[in-house]
This record gives structure tokens, C-alpha cells and sequence, in this order.
């Protein structure tokens, strides 16, 4: 009698995944990816769908109604030719770099001086000078236009009583009213950024100056060689912040000078506002809408590297 073997096909009940497990499985896959949903929601309808709309845009003749009519790279070709656009461009330029000289290293001095051990009054000097961040921008502008206003305004009310100059044409000199408007941005986000320092320097490990003092290192070589190290991650951000918002920069010269006088003041910003809503060329003002873009994305990549943002070491 021959025994003729079967094959088993038994399988091991291990191997056999019920069905609530695999619903489970596939639950715990899927879990994570539906937390974060609701930022790519958000990024594609705010971030995504904007940007693609105005890239289609900036190819196209649009005066807000009626249908599109497109005209390739007719409005390139025309921004690049415009000088209003270069003046506009070399305007935000003067306005951003002037604000990264002077903001950075004031802001560090001032949060310096408000982290003093021994400082009374510390919470009452935090609060001033963060106040300006919470003053609506109109208000902040009409103050600094009386202020400024070459007739009856406060400053050269002051010069000539000092001085005795005949006062300067503030917001009706083209190089006097960039610095006004420097001056007023320095104003509003000074105190806003010195509590990123102050918060970066109340981390700062009070051993490591011991260490140094130990070391002979005197308050100004502790503050180069421990401090300043230190503080390099708030920096960064502060340093890319400052860039990427000043390269965009619209209220300010807006409520304060309108652009003017004539473009001396004019913003990047401001041009695409005139182009859009002013003269209803959307397709034109979209176009600078993609150079800006483009141009501030470059920047603040440049800045990342430059001030080390996102670097640990």
C-alpha cells in the first residue's frame, strides 16, 4: 500500500490577520497624516492656489473684468523697462538695508540693557518699548507726520530753538523722507524684536560666564566669545524676519509719504498696489507680484545660509 503525502495547507494562525487588525493597521497609518492635514489644506488654498493664479495672471491683460486676454511675456518684458520699477526696487533696497544696520545691533544693545542684573523698573521698560507693535500703523504715521511736517512740526521746531537752522524739508526731500520712513520702521519694530534677544540672552547659561570670568575674559570679551555665540539661533531668525519683512515693506511709506515725494519713497509693494488698483492692470501688477516673490524667496534662502538659520552647530 503506497502513501501518497499531501501538501500541507495549513497556515499558522499568527499568519492569519483578522480583519479589525488590518482596519487598525491601516488606522495607525493613516492617523499621522491627518493630524498635519489641516496645514497642507491651508498652504495649498492660501500659499498654493494664489501663487499658481497669479503666475497665470502675469501673462495676461486683465483689468479686473472680463476675461483674461493673454499676451505670453508681454508684461516681463515691460516691467523689466519700466524705471519706476527700478525705482521702486533701489527704494525698498535703501529701506532694507538701512533697517538691517541699525535694527539688528540696536535691538541686541536694548535687550542687553533691559537683561542687566539690578535694572528696576524691567517690566515697565519691556512694556514701552514693545508698545509700538500694538499702535495701529495709521496712527503711528499721523503722529509722525505732525511730527515731522516741515512748518509746524515738533523736530524742527527743536532744531531751529537749538540749532537755529531753518528747519529741514522732512517729507518733501527725497533723501530726507527715506530717512524718515527708516526711522519709522525702526520705531515700530525695534522694541518687537529686542524681546527675541531678551528671551535668547535669559537662556544664556550664567556658568558659562563664570567660566569665562574665571578665564580672565572681561564683560566685553564674555559678551563676544559666550554671548554672542549664544545667541546665534535668535539671530538668525531675527536676521531672515527682518529681511524677508523689510523687502516687502508697504504701510509705512504708504500712510506716511503716499510713495512720495514723486517715487522717492515708493515700495515694490506700493508699485504693485498702483498698478493694480489704481490703473486696473492686474496682469501687469501681477507680473511684479511674481518678481517680488521670487526675488524675496531668493533673499531669504540667502539669508538662511548667511546668518545660519536652522544650523545647530
Amino acid at each position: 500500500m503506497t502513501v501518497t503525502d499531501t501538501p500541507d495547507t495549513r497556515v499558522a494562525p499568527a499568519a492569519v490577520q483578522p480583519a479589525a487588525g488590518r482596519r487598525a493597521s491601516r488606522a495607525q497609518t493613516w492617523a499621522p497624516y491627518l493630524f498635519i492635514s489641516p496645514f497642507y489644506v491651508l498652504f495649498l488654498l492660501f500659499m498654493v492656489v494664489p501663487i499658481s493664479i497669479g503666475a497665470f495672471l502675469s501673462m495676461t491683460s486683465w483689468t479686473g473684468v472680463g476675461t483674461p486676454e493673454w499676451v505670453g511675456l508681454d508684461n516681463y518684458a515691460r516691467l523689466f523697462d519700466d524705471p519706476s520699477f527700478y525705482t521702486a526696487v533701489f527704494n525698498t533696497s535703501v529701506f532694507t538695508i538701512g533697517t538691517m544696520c541699525v535694527v539688528l545691533p540696536l535691538s541686541l544693545m536694548i535687550a542687553s540693557a533691559l537683561n542687566a542684573r539690578g535694572l528696576k523698573l524691567r517690566d515697565f521698560f519691556r512694556t514701552i518699548f514693545f508698545l509700538p507693535v500694538v499702535v495701529s500703523p495709521i496712527v503711528v504715521a499721523l503722529v509722525f507726520g505732525l511730527f515731522f511736517d516741515q512748518q509746524f512740526g515738533l523736530v524742527n521746531g527743536l532744531t531751529q530753538s537749538v540749532l537755529g537752522s531753518s528747519g529741514i524739508e522732512w517729507l518733501t526731500s527725497p533723501f530726507w523722507a527715506k530717512v524718515v520712513v527708516i526711522i519709522l520702521v525702526l520705531w515700530r519694530w525695534t522694541g518687537y524684536l529686542t524681546m527675541f534677544f531678551l528671551a535668547g540672552l535669559q537662556n544664556v547659561s550664567h556658568e558659562l560666564h563664570e567660566a569665562a570670568q574665571i578665564d580672565g575674559a572681561g564683560p566685553i570679551r564674555g559678551f563676544w566669545s559666550v554671548t554672542l555665540p549664544q545667541l546665534r539661533p535668535v539671530t538668525a531668525f531675527i536676521g531672515v524676519t527682518v529681511l524677508v519683512s523689510t523687502a516687502q515693506i508697504f504701510e509705512e511709506p504708504f500712510l506716511l509719504t503716499q510713495g512720495g515725494p514723486g517715487e522717492a519713497t515708493m515700495s515694490v509693494a506700493q508699485f504693485i498696489y498702483r498698478a493694480a488698483f489704481q490703473r486696473q492692470e492686474l496682469g501687469y501688477a501681477s507680473a511684479a507680484g511674481v518678481v517680488m516673490f521670487v526675488a524675496v524667496f531668493l533673499l531669504g534662502r540667502i539669508a538662511i545660509r548667511v546668518f545660519g538659520a536652522g544650523d545647530n552647530r
